[in-house]
């Protein structure tokens, strides 16, 4: 793993860590939430003053009424500065409306990310560790901000794309529709600065995200065998952890 530069290491707890494990940690939890932060496209107000397709965006938004639940394969691409190659691995992302995930990497999963109503868990198995992230009560900036992109799920209606993003600009090709978001939240701009959402103009279909962070690093995240809702899992976002877990709150920055 390579971690973030220190202006994004010092959310979180990381830096109380030892050596390693610390930045290990610290990577795999702000990918978590950059992943999740993926939803968040689906979360909140939209305005713009490009020019933009109203009636394509109208379409997307109404395709969404009808989503109860969501799963899709992920191939994950992290571009950083400091690599001459990307680094890319695969898993797995389920939804379940208004707002729960699940999202998983590498099989067997390394990171698991559950969000669950009032909380997020972040668990890692070979570790036997997981970090609890409350999504209620006070939390201190950036956290607080870039938690609260996870907390709307797909939008239910026009209404609900009025408040957390700017449209930056829009580009169709190929019967495929690209949106670049900017968060209005100042502190989630400093550690997002840009979204990109990829959607299909046949169907409205999510295929693929893309995440810039402050420090020109950027991760893709391409769905593949959508599908549309699916059954879901007794228990799937309810995960059990063994006794031996260790389970931590860790604090914010």
């Amino acid at each position: 793993m390579v971690p973030f530069r220190s202006h994004l290491a010092e959310v979180g707890r990381a830096s109380s860590l030892p050596g390693k494990f610390a930045r290990a940690t610290r990577d795999q939890t702000l990918k978590v939430l950059s992943v999740l932060a993926l939803f968040s496209m689906f979360s909140g107000p939209i305005t713009s003053c490009v020019a933009i397709d109203t009636a394509l965006l109208s379409g997307w938004v109404s395709a969404q009424t009808n989503l109860q639940s969501w799963s899709a394969d992920v191939t994950q691409t992290r571009s950083l500065i400091t690599l001459t190659q990307p680094q890319t691995a695969r898993g797995r992302v389920w939804f379940a409306a208004p707002h729960l995930f699940r999202w998983e990497i590498l099989t067997p999963a390394q990171t698991i990310a559950v969000r669950q109503p009032d909380q997020m868990l972040v668990i890692y198995p070979q570790l036997k560790r997981a970090e609890r992230y409350p999504l209620s009560g006070d939390q201190s900036e950036p956290w607080k901000d870039t938690l609260s992109l996870l907390e709307a799920g797909f939008p239910r209606s026009q209404a609900d794309l009025e408040a957390r993003f700017k449209i930056l600009s829009q580009s169709v090709s190929n019967q495929v529709c690209e949106l670049a978001l900017q968060p209005r939240s100042a502190s989630a701009r400093r550690m997002m600065p840009l979204i990109k959402i990829t959607f299909a103009t046949n169907d409205f279909s999510l295929r693929a995200t893309e995440l810039q962070f402050a420090d020109g690093s950027t991760m893709r995240n391409d769905f593949s065998n959508a599908k549309l809702n699916p059954k879901l899992e007794d228990g799937l976002f309810t995960p059990k952890l063994e006794n031996d877990f260790k389970i931590v709150e860790p604090m914010m920055k």
